[in-house]
């Protein structure tokens, strides 16, 4: 006989599993915000149409999937399906292939399956999938007769014009809340270099992203870069937690910079210092016209006279990829070299490793300990 505890605890577990909030980060604060919003939002929007349409049945104007895109955009507004193309865009589209199957299908229900499933096509084609626009492609069809009489009307006047509302009062909104929208993938290179960030290296690769979303056959409602940056922050947490004090730590290879700026022996101290100052970087490997190093310029050097660069250089720290990173802690901390140059075995340049590189690395060992330490 089952005991009530265990009934209990049985009843306890099917309710979380049933009740459980489905999106991650999903908070009764942020749901408050989003209702706000929407409350705001789809008023707002009606106001306006009334506005501008001018006469008392501006309610038919107001089109029903307006408010599926109010929760989209309030409720999940970094996700792909609630950015701005996404909303005017998809739903744009689907009114007008919704109108053009309704021209030219007359057969009620066989419309009304067509006009959804073709909405998702042209949806996707035009990289502006957004849900409500399949019910505004069944409007097209079975909204009766202000929709119809409309004609080629209704996709611009009121859908496009209500989407482009909807759109505008939420990039409103979120800027009064300081919330970034419409949503930027928070991966940035401060050198304007085409090098993944400091921060972001190593683990997997991108490669490795693609061939999982390969591999798993399923869509997401989340863009490939913030799922990048995502895995990068949970492989954070996972190396801070997980002891790894057995571990000699990181190659070269997998901290250093591979989008190395460099000049050319012939290059003027002018060019040099421009770099410099444009990729807000304090050394240049000087390579000749096989990318093989001859030496390096810095700030120190660039101050000490004017010519052609390869009067001015200086014999560089160099490492190959597979040494230890931390073999270089001596050398970047001399107080003299701010970067070691990475080379092959036909001392051509493949990487850079910085002051900041290392030091990241060093953080990511150092959160390695702690964590340790806090679990002995």
């Amino acid at each position: 006989m089952t005991s009530p505890d265990k009934n209990g605890g049985r009843l306890k577990r099917t309710a979380d599993r049933l009740f459980a909030p489905l999106l991650a980060g999903a908070t009764f604060r942020s749901r408050l915000i989003a209702s706000v919003g929407i409350l705001l939002c789809v008023a707002f929007t009606g106001i306006v149409s009334a506005w501008l349409y001018n006469h008392t049945t501006h309610y038919a104007f107001l089109i029903a999937p307006v408010g599926a895109s109010a929760i989209l955009l309030f409720v999940v507004p970094s996700s792909p399906m609630a950015q701005p193309w996404a909303i005017i865009g998809g739903n744009t589209i689907s009114a007008l292939v919704g109108v053009l199957v309704y021209q030219f299908v007359k057969e009620p229900l066989l419309a009304a399956g067509l006009a959804v499933a073709l909405s998702v096509l042209a949806m996707s084609l035009a990289r502006a999938m957004h849900p409500p626009g399949g019910a505004i492609a069944l409007t097209a069809v079975i909204g009766g007769h202000t929709v119809t009489e409309a004609g080629f009307l209704f996709p611009f006047a009121p859908v496009a014009l209500d989407s482009a509302i909807v759109v505008l009062f939420g990039i409103a909104f979120h800027k009064i809340l300081r919330r970034p929208y419409p949503h930027v993938t928070p991966v940035v290179n401060q050198h304007q270099t085409q090098d993944t960030p400091t921060q972001m290296r190593g683990g997997p690769t991108s490669a490795d992203i693609d061939a999982a979303l390969s591999e798993m056959q399923e869509s997401f409602d989340i863009t490939r870069e913030d799922l990048e940056v995502l895995l990068r922050q949970i492989e954070m947490q996972t190396v801070m937690r997980n002891n790894a004090s057995g571990k000699a730590g990181p190659d070269c290879n997998s901290i250093m910079s591979r989008h190395v700026v460099s000049v050319k022996a012939a290059d003027t101290d002018d060019y040099a210092r421009s770099l410099l100052l444009k990729h807000n970087i304090r050394s240049l490997p000087v390579v000749d016209d096989t990318n093989k190093l001859l030496g390096t310029v810095g700030l120190r050097e660039l101050l000490k006279g004017k010519g052609a660069v390869e009067t001015l250089m200086i014999v560089p720290p160099v490492a190959r990829p597979q040494d230890p990173a931390l073999s270089l802690l001596p050398v970047l901390t001399n107080g003299r070299s701010h970067a070691v140059i990475i080379t092959d075995t036909d001392n051509q340049v493949v990487g850079l490793i910085s002051q900041t590189d290392l030091l990241a690395a060093l953080a990511r060992l150092v959160q390695t300990a702690l964590s340790v330490e806090k679990t002995l």
